[in-house]
């Protein structure tokens, strides 16, 4: 193991009925870094984050999480790793205090009462605390879900869509908190749609049909996309906005994509000379300026080049 990864796994493969969901995939993450796991529904990142923190047998690869085998020590490595599902299971006929307490027993931790005191105080919930679960607003579930996750102090956080259908003002809070864990030496793998949430982490790793196609700091990511970008703004004689070229736009030569932001048109493409040709017969009304790829840009250009590789195996 690599003397700072805490997470380092090398062609990790997992198949169900002959189908590869996670073909030879590579991941390496060092303490108390965030990184981001993106990809579309159904490309293999809650099964890889199932594999790490040994829910899941890999068919194939090997490596370690925290020094621990991935194939022989999935005990030791469930032990110190926190894992938040997509719809983590908290009683909703408990209170916030009992549904910790809870989990403390099942972790078998010892000054019970001091840990949940400890992680009410220090995730905002202490004020809740008789709050019964089922009553939460999906922010507050997901903090309560989080405080669980982190109770037994673990050294590796595991987070498979923490916020999805949370608000905006609840997703900044929660972040601000992983952030906080990080901060104090914690890692954290979270998988999430969100490009917004994408760039609050340190790194990211982008997954499609179970291949690793990118990964890195987001420059990194967006730089080895090889896209380039204009930003069109102004109105058509018409009237209308630059955003109504969209569909015109992106079927011209060169062009990988075309989306209108309000009344903007943001185009993409791997060469800026085919971009300006491209737009060159609205140039006299539509002023465009050369723009950075963003980081949405990047992922729907790899979701669109991914080829669906998962492939049935014939006995």
């Amino acid at each position: 193991m690599t003397d700072d990864l805490v997470i380092d796994v090398r062609g990790l493969t997992k198949r169900f009925g002959g189908r590869t969901v996670v073909d030879a995939v590579d991941l390496g993450v060092a303490r108390g870094r965030i990184c981001g796991f993106l990809g579309p529904n159904g490309s293999g990142k809650t099964t890889t984050l199932r594999m790490i923190c040994g829910l899941l047998i890999p068919d194939a690869g090997e490596g370690t999480v925290l020094g621990q085998d991935l194939k022989t020590r999935r005990s030791a490595i469930k032990a110190r790793v926190g894992y938040m599902t997509q719809k983590f299971g908290l009683f909703s006929d408990l209170t916030i205090a009992e549904n910790l307490e809870f989990f403390a027993r099942v972790h078998g931790l010892p000054r019970r009462r001091e840990r949940v005191a400890e992680a009410l105080e220090k995730l905002g919930l202490a004020t809740r605390s008789d709050q019964l679960a089922g009553k939460l607003s999906g922010g507050w579930k997901q903090r309560l879900a989080l405080a669980a996750c982190v109770l037994h102090d673990p050294e590796i956080l595991l987070l498979d869509e923490p916020t999805a259908g949370v608000d905006p003002q609840a997703r900044r809070e929660f972040w601000d908190q992983i952030h906080g864990l990080a901060a104090d030496g914690m890692t954290v793998l979270v998988s999430t749609h969100y490009m917004d949430e994408a760039e609050r982490c340190h790194e990211i790793a982008y997954i499609a049909y179970g291949r690793m196609l990118a990964r890195g700091s987001i420059a990194e990511v967006v730089a080895g996309s090889g896209l380039k970008a204009l930003q069109g703004e102004g109105h058509l004689p018409d009237g209308t906005g630059a955003d109504r070229l969209a569909a015109a736009i992106e079927a011209r030569p060169g062009v990988a994509m075309a989306a209108p932001f309000g009344t903007a048109l943001h185009v993409c493409g791997p060469d800026m000379a085919a971009l300006h040709e491209a737009v060159a017969p609205w140039a006299d009304t539509i002023h465009f300026r050369e723009a950075s790829p963003s980081l949405e840009d990047v992922f729907i250009h790899l979701m669109r080049g991914a080829e669906d590789n998962s492939v049935v195996v014939h006995q």
